[in-house]
This record gives C-alpha cells, sequence and structure tokens, in this order.
C-alpha cells in the first residue's frame, strides 16, 4: 500500500475521486425508473386493462389457475392474492416505480407499473 501511496500525488486521488462520484452520479441517472402513473396487466400474454394509478381500485383478474386479485392504493399497486402454489407474485409487495414489474407465472397474471421512465436491471447492447 505505501507504494501505491508513493507513486499517487493529489491531482491523482483528485481524479480518482471526481470518477467515483460520476460513476455513482451516472448510475442513480440510468437506473433511477421515476414516478408510475399506470398500471398495465396482463392475463395471458395479452394486455387485459391499464388502470390509472390516481384511482384507489380492486380488480379481479382471471388466469388457468383462477382469480388474481390486483389492488392500487395511494400511487402503487400489487398482487394481493393469487392461486399459485408459492405466492411469489403476492410476497413480493407494492409496486412504485415505473418499469417494475410482479408475475404470477402459473396462473399467468402479470402487473407492471408504467411512466416516462423506466428502471433498468441491465442495459442491453
Amino acid at each position: 500500500m505505501s507504494y501505491i501511496n508513493q507513486r499517487l500525488r493529489a491531482g491523482d486521488w483528485l481524479v480518482l475521486l471526481a470518477g467515483a462520484l460520476f460513476t455513482v452520479w451516472l448510475a442513480n441517472l440510468v437506473w433511477q425508473g421515476g414516478a408510475a402513473d399506470k398500471a398495465i396487466i396482463r392475463s395471458g400474454g395479452k394486455i387485459f386493462r391499464e388502470l390509472p394509478l390516481s384511482r384507489n381500485i380492486e380488480l379481479d383478474v382471471p388466469g388457468p389457475l383462477g382469480t388474481s386479485k390486483i389492488s392500487i392504493h395511494n400511487r402503487q399497486a400489487r398482487i394481493t392474492s393469487d392461486p399459485s402454489p408459492r405466492q411469489y407474485c403476492v410476497r413480493q409487495g407494492w409496486l412504485k416505480q415505473a418499469g417494475e414489474v410482479s408475475i404470477c407465472l402459473p396462473n399467468q397474471v402479470s402487473l407492471e407499473l408504467s411512466g416516462n421512465g423506466k428502471r433498468y436491471d441491465s442495459l442491453s447492447y
């Protein structure tokens, strides 16, 4: 470590600090989803309904295993109940930002929030 300290000068540390701060700022800019304004609900791979997040709504969505219940409350949405065996989509909780998705695979029901921007899991090339 002392070898690095002997070779790097104050200007070098300043450049490293500026690069790290720029990287953190850029990551927050790219991966920020922003506010969502509508919920897109799919059943069987097709759009079942698009609903605004401005209204509080409870909705029943049919699927091959039975009915899934979706709640929209205070500009956030979630799947409150589902007949799937493991309940992963119910455990996911409230979705708040654009680009967030909850999927109930066995029942083929999904809930996606959309808005002006999307949050990315990764960047495609």
